[in-house]
């Protein structure tokens, strides 16, 4: 109730009956609080990580000799393992490794079979299971292991509105979730984490192949430089919505609130800068997960998105000047945006069967809300993730279009989203029932059509 649209279940951690209860706790608790909210299923994806220490940590000093040793069981001050057994051969001598998010720097002076002869650039702790990055990226572990294969077919099993791929380094990576995802009978969305370096360089072939990417900020950070980042997220953000695809913004967002009660001015305009930058949603991680502090910082977290929402900047989108094919529905969907743009309207009612003309709407900026009415469970549960759309049940067993208009400007009526006498548009497909049909927009003046027949309510 304090404002999560989507929950994030982490296949990183617990198991697969556990992933299976949460999602069903997540829905029954939604529908006992009249509320629709999605689940997005994250992938672990290929964690590159040291193995454990005898002792369970070592403090490494600037110019020790350090030893990545792929056979070695139980580290020492001296070396450590690594669960992924072919680093060697993804390292020459030059090479720069972060450990533990950028805490430890190892600079590689050699590469010896089963062996990467490291010295200590930056020193620190090392603990069991901390993860490797390689500055600049090019690990050549792939997107998707084998206990992902699993988890493709559990997130099907409870019916993920999401999935997240981990680690992604091109848009092939993200067409074999999508077949593995269909063939275990799921039908959520694609979502790609840009974390890897690689994944920057190949972002239009991943964007062409998924319906949305995450700006996984911390590993990604470690790869291409924290500095690099903040331009990155823009970027990333900006090309997501010129090509109709969602964006999340996410990790460290108010980091500080698994601690405390309330966030830092930092972490706020964090936030607020990403809700400006135009990204559909702000991810919260430990801090919901394992804070002191989880309904606060969902609170605070919702609370500026909805300040810097007020300032959000109204653009006209100009890709009409170079774009040559326009899909039907694109075309409704940017006639109402336009005409939102430029009428007083209250509200927009896309009576839909699979969410596109909402997606579609959603990426052009407007303070107008948007109201995906559908009779589709799967789709009402995949548009929580739509900036400024809002999911409502409607229209199971109607068929009657003008039944179906005047039904749903009476929804919004009872909702308190429009008066008497306000302006609202409307789209709908016809025939009424045809998945992806949007075909018609209305713009409705509200209440006139029981005024003009002469009733007090639709029946």
């Amino acid at each position: 109730m304090a404002g999560v649209d989507v929950v994030r279940i982490n296949f990183s951690h617990g198991t697969r009956e556990q992933h299976i209860e949460f999602a069903d706790l997540t829905r029954s608790l939604a529908r006992a609080a009249g509320r629709t909210v999605g689940i997005l299923a994250d992938l672990q994806g290929p964690k590159i990580r040291v193995g454990k220490f005898e002792h369970g940590k070592i403090r490494l000093e600037i110019g020790d000799q350090f030893i990545l040793d792929s056979f070695c069981e139980l580290g020492n001050q001296e070396r450590v393992g690594l669960d992924y057994k072919e680093l060697p051969n993804d390292l020459e001598a030059g090479a720069t490794l972060m450990l533990d998010d950028g805490r430890i720097v190892l600079s590689v002076s050699a590469v010896r079979e089963h062996q990467v002869f490291c010295v200590v650039e930056q020193g620190g702790v090392l603990s069991n299971n901390k993860g490797i990055n390689r500055k600049g990226g090019g690990l050549g572990a792939p997107a998707l292991t084998t206990k992902d294969l699993e988890d493709i077919k559990t997130a099907a099993e409870f019916g993920a509105d999401y999935l997240a791929v981990s680690f992604v380094r091109s848009g092939d990576d993200i067409r074999q979730a999508r077949s593995l995802m269909q063939e275990a009978g799921g039908k959520g969305m694609i979502m790609a984490k840009i974390e890897r370096s690689e994944a920057i360089l190949a972002l239009d072939d991943i964007l062409e192949a998924s319906d949305a990417i995450m700006v996984a900020r911390g590993d990604l950070a470690v790869e291409v430089g924290d500095a690099a980042v903040p331009a990155l997220q823009k970027r990333m953000i900006r090309a997501a919505r010129t090509n109709n695809k969602l964006v999340v913004t996410a990790t460290q967002m108010m980091e500080s609130m698994i601690t405390n009660p309330i966030p830092t001015r930092a972490e706020v305009s964090d936030v607020a800068n990403a809700v400006l930058d135009g990204t559909d949603a702000v991810m919260l991680s430990a801090e919901s997960a394992a804070g002191e502090y989880p309904v606060e910082a969902v609170e605070a977290m919702a609370r500026v998105c909805q300040e810097a929402e007020k300032e959000y900047l109204v653009s006209h989108d100009r890709r009409a000047i170079t774009v040559n094919q326009v899909t039907i529905e694109e075309a409704i969907a940017r006639a109402t945006m336009f005409t939102a743009s430029g009428l007083q309207i209250r509200a927009i009612a896309a009576l839909t069967q699979s969410g596109v003309t909402a997606l579609l709407m959603s990426r052009r900026s407007s303070k107008v809300p948007i109201f995906a009415l559908s009779p589709n469970e799967d789709t009402r549960r995949r548009v929580t993730l739509f900036r400024g759309v809002y999911p409502v049940e409607f229209g199971e067993g109607l068929s009657d279009p003008e039944i179906i208009l005047n039904l749903a400007e009476e929804e919004l009526l009872n909702r308190g989203v429009v008066r008497n006498g306000d302006i609202m548009v409307m789209t709908i497909g016809e025939p009424v029932g045809k998945s992806g049909g949007t075909n018609t927009m209305k713009i409705i003046k509200v209440g006139e059509w029981k005024l003009r027949h002469g009733i007090d309510e639709v029946s």
